[in-house]
């Protein structure tokens, strides 16, 4: 789990999800590098606190 999501921190323009979030929200690819970037981040480090939390549980 802690992999999958250090996995998503760094996904940008390669990823399809940017593209579909660009073209459905009508943003520029700026605004979406912003949006998505901080996003991902956030994601990506919820994902990190919680396969930490539950290694002391498991």
């Amino acid at each position: 789990m802690s992999i999958a999501a250090g996995s998503i921190i760094a996904s940008h323009v390669n990823d399809g999800g940017f593209w579909i979030v660009s073209r459905y929200f009508g943003l520029s690819v700026k605004e979406t590098l912003q949006t998505w970037t901080v996003l991902e981040t956030i994601l990506s480090v919820v994902g990190f606190v919680v396969a930490a939390l539950l290694s002391l549980v498991v």
